[in-house]
């Protein structure tokens, strides 16, 4: 195999190259594909991870008794406890995660975990969210990703960690069943429609923004979201088996057909909206906006419009099976160019670090780094997740995190070969003289770790 086809399964597509890395004996296609056939969606790691926590059941439990809770004191207290167990979540999610891409054979797969869950962004700087962030990513994301577009949508939009993060459990139709009865008895309560759900969904997860649809679709499709919701007090509803902590109140429900996008959807309750996620899953819209993402990730940040056209022809070709995309990525020529062709974010940049070096992460806290750097993992500012492009991560103070962060990853090192040898062996010899001369000359081996980390060769891949 030759040096550029191994750094471009290291690099462009993998997490980056081990310190004991060996030249794959296979092609590209047949090494990246080949991963598809060993990628395990609950490694050992993340079902340590699960076990470990309360069901979502028990979750929503939990937050029940916090509104039963007798006095203002145990109401405190319980949030007090809840917050801290919510928080110790999250800090060991972030973890496993890091664990897990370190550890990982199936890097090209896993990269497309981490894709995909920045497209479906949540936040768990919502304190509800918090201990949902893993679970969200390990049941909404993990099990999809070599499945198709529509299965993953439908995944994703039914978790908690989803609805909740965008309100739709505060979402009733006026004219349902429950608020009807609700102004006879509270006329002056208000109670109605949340369109953030309905609004993300067209303009983030699906069509895409400017891409034709209107604000009475995103209202229309609201109502038919409505009834879509989490376990709450005295909720009785329809659940699924394969979507947990999923819930259907039909009495929130708003009735009636439905008018979205020119097509009519007279479907009764929880099939309304899901014959729209069906149809949103199949749009040409749907398929040049994944397109678009991808070839962005995958062949730079201005990706090539040949690209892009090939990855929606084949989307809308395959019903959106996700393993086609792929292979149309892994031998398209734009993502096989020798040069790198994208800036690494702060996560790309850890991760690529810590397997190159060959960390103990018992010695790093990864999400107080991640926050450090200025990504902090399931933490996005927007639904729009964190950005994919170079201007996002490049301002000078972000650079200089990494390298203060670099100083604390190449103390932590153990290995004994010289940072030259290690520089050739994760970067394939594709150095530049003055970054080999500047890590040969380093005045400590650490120095000379540090020194690659931060080298211009190294920050893109």
């Amino acid at each position: 195999m030759m040096t550029d086809d191994a750094l471009i399964i290291d690099q462009r597509f993998g997490l980056g190259a081990r310190a004991a890395a060996t030249t794959p004996s296979n092609s590209v296609s047949r090494a990246l594909l080949d991963e598809f056939s060993r990628y395990q969606a609950l490694p050992p790691l993340w079902q340590q991870y699960q076990q470990a926590l309360p069901t979502i059941a028990q979750e929503m439990q939990e937050m029940r008794m916090i509104n039963q809770a007798g006095s203002p004191e145990d109401k405190l207290q319980l949030r007090r406890q809840m917050r801290n167990e919510a928080r110790d979540s999250y800090t060991e999610a972030v973890q496993v995660r890091a664990q897990v891409a370190q550890q990982t054979d199936t890097p090209f797969v896993e990269r497309l975990v981490h894709f995909w869950s920045n497209h479906f962004a949540i936040s768990a700087q919502k304190s509800q969210v918090t201990q949902l962030a893993g679970l969200f990513e390990l049941q909404a994301i993990r099990p999809f990703v070599l499945g198709t577009f529509k299965d993953m949508l439908f995944a994703v939009e039914k978790h908690p960690a989803m609805l909740i993060y965008l309100d739709q459990q505060q979402s009733r139709g006026p004219q349902s069943e429950a608020v009807q009865r609700q102004m006879r008895r509270q006329p002056d309560k208000k109670s109605g429609l949340n369109e953030n759900l309905a609004r993300e969904i067209l303009e983030l997860h699906t069509l895409g923004v400017r891409s034709g649809y209107s604000q009475q679709d995103v209202t229309e499709f609201a109502r038919a979201l409505t009834g879509w919701t989490v376990p709450g007090p005295k909720l009785t509803g329809e659940t699924d088996a394969r979507y947990p902590g999923f819930v259907f109140n039909e009495r929130v429900h708003e009735p009636d057909v439905r008018q979205l996008l020119g097509k009519t959807y007279a479907q009764p309750g929880v099939q309304q909206a899901e014959a729209i996620l069906t149809d949103l899953a199949a749009a040409p819209a749907t398929a040049t906006h994944v397109a678009t993402k991808l070839a962005c990730h995958f062949a730079g940040d201005q990706p090539p419009p040949a690209l892009i056209n090939r990855l929606r022809d084949t989307y809308l070709q395959t019903g959106g099976q996700l393993p086609a995309l792929y292979r149309v990525l892994i031998e398209a020529p734009e993502c096989r160019v020798p040069t790198p062709v994208k800036f690494k974010t702060p996560w790309e940049w850890l991760i690529s670090s810590v397997r190159a070096l060959d960390i103990d992460l018992s010695h790093v806290r990864v999400s107080q780094v991640m926050t450090q750097l200025g990504q902090p993992i399931w933490k996005p500012g927007s639904p729009a997740g964190y950005d994919d492009v170079a201007e996002s991560w490049l301002a000078s103070n972000a650079l200089l995190r990494r390298v203060e962060y670099a100083q604390r990853l190449a103390s932590l090192t153990k290995l004994s070969m010289p940072p030259a040898v290690l520089a050739n062996t994760v970067l394939r010899g594709r150095l530049s003289q003055e970054t080999l001369q500047q890590v040969s000359r380093a005045e400590s081996a650490h120095t000379g770790f540090a020194l690659l980390l931060v080298s211009p060769e190294f920050l893109r891949r």
